[in-house]
């Protein structure tokens, strides 16, 4: 799967073990490092259900449209579909099997 970031600063972050490990630790700089290889060894997003520990979900309210995996609790990696236009299910739901792109929105506790 394609993997991008929201943004310069988050991608720059994100590309560094050395930047992680200061800003979250060795813990969790190893995982997020472990999440994100994880997704790009994906062919759509359907894949990540099957990796332990993930527990990729999809997030309501004024997250709706972005999707997360577990980190450190309560750490999440939230992002969202890169696809253009976002697939749908025929009832209106994001048809998780399409979905071959995403952009990293962020890391932490959105609860």
């Amino acid at each position: 799967m394609e993997v991008s970031f929201a943004t310069g600063k988050l991608q720059k972050l994100c590309n560094s073990a050395a930047n992680l490990r200061g800003k979250y630790g060795p813990r969790m700089a190893a995982l997020i490092q472990q999440r994100l290889a994880e997704l790009a060894d994906c062919e759509s997003l359907e894949d990540i259900r099957s990796i332990v520990g993930a527990s990729c979900h999809e997030l309501s309210q004024n997250l709706k449209g972005h999707l997360a995996v577990n980190l450190v609790h309560p750490d999440r990696l939230v992002f969202k579909p890169g696809d253009d236009p976002i697939p749908c299910k025929p009832d209106g739901g994001l048809d998780w099997g399409q979905v071959t792109s995403i952009v990293i929105t962020g890391i932490g506790d959105y609860h």
